[in-house]
Formats: structure tokens, sequence, C-alpha cells
């Protein structure tokens, strides 16, 4: 199957590309996360995503620009849990129409491989998704392999961020 893969870091793009390429699926990654912040964090976690693709020949989608304050006006207000919705959906729906534009059989997200994330949110987005726009979401709770990921992303010395990627995470795990 060819696959278009929402890729949010090279850490957690580790274990997703090994179970898909495993299966026999023709993987290509996407970077799409204009909620990432601030800009310099972005491009760190793009530069270890883009050094990792190179090092495994995963063919990468780069969209333009850094669309921060799109995703800012969109979630300033929100409560955390509908931020956090929003942007999962917000990745999800671009990954899901490149997808479709790009005639993929389906697509996925890294999303599902961390702890962290809001993982039965993150299937019921892409089931959603799957189910409006009429294209295959690969569901796979990834989470089983995360020891193995975070072992092998250190032993890559890649660098590995403290937070989820947006600004009220960061604050989060900041502020005091």
């Amino acid at each position: 199957m060819k696959m278009l893969m929402h890729s949010c870091c090279g850490p957690c793009t580790i274990h997703p590309l090994k179970e898909l390429r495993t299966q026999g699926h023709e993987v290509t990654g996407v970077f799409y996360n204009p909620n990432i912040h601030p800009y310099q964090e972005y491009v760190r976690r793009r530069q270890a995503l883009n050094h990792y693709a190179e090092q495994t020949f995963l063919n990468m989608m780069w969209p333009e620009g850094y669309p921060l304050e799109n995703f800012l006006r969109a979630v300033a207000g929100l409560k955390d849990d509908e931020r956090c919705e929003f942007c999962l959906r917000d990745r999800l729906t671009y990954t899901a129409e490149l997808a479709i534009n790009d005639k993929y059989d389906g697509f996925t997200t890294t999303l599902l491989y961390s702890k962290f994330q809001k993982h039965d949110l993150i299937r019921e987005i892409g089931k959603d998704l799957s189910q409006k726009f009429g294209i295959f979401f690969h569901y796979k709770d990834f989470r089983v392999g995360w020891e193995e990921g975070v072992k092998i992303s250190r032993e890559l010395s890649m660098y590995r961020q403290p937070y989820c990627g947006c600004i009220y995470s960061e604050k989060n795990i900041y502020y005091k």
C-alpha cells in the first residue's frame, strides 16, 4: 500500500516507519506541524527528522512556510482539550487531503507512537477523516515500540524534544 505518514518529529518516526515497511507499505512522510513553537524548536525538529529521513531513505514532503499565526488564531481562547483536538484534526486533515491529491492509498501518523498523545482521539479523528474523504486511515497502536524508539533515538544522538510542540504545552512544562 502507498502510505502517506504524517511525521511530527524524528524520534516518533523511528518505530512507525519500521512497522509500516515491515508490513510491506511504501511510505512517504510529511512534516506538517504549524503548532510547533518557537521557530527554533520547529527548525530543530525538522532538521532531526530530515537527517533521519536521509539515513533511512524516507522520502519526505516539506510544506513551505511556517503558518504559526494561523494556528494561534485558530486556538486562541480554546480550552486545553479543544486546542488539542483542533491541532490533531488540522494536521491529520492536511495529511489526508494531501494523500488524496497525490493518489496515496492511505494515511497514518506518528502521533500514534507517543505515549503522551491523546491516542483514542487521534484514532477517532483518523477514522472520521477516512469516512469523510473516502481514504483509508491506517490505525496501529505504535506505542508498543516506545522503548525501542527511545533507545534508537538516543543511540543516534537524535534531538528529543521535551514537550508536545505548541506554546501551551511548552508553558505547561516550564511555567511554575
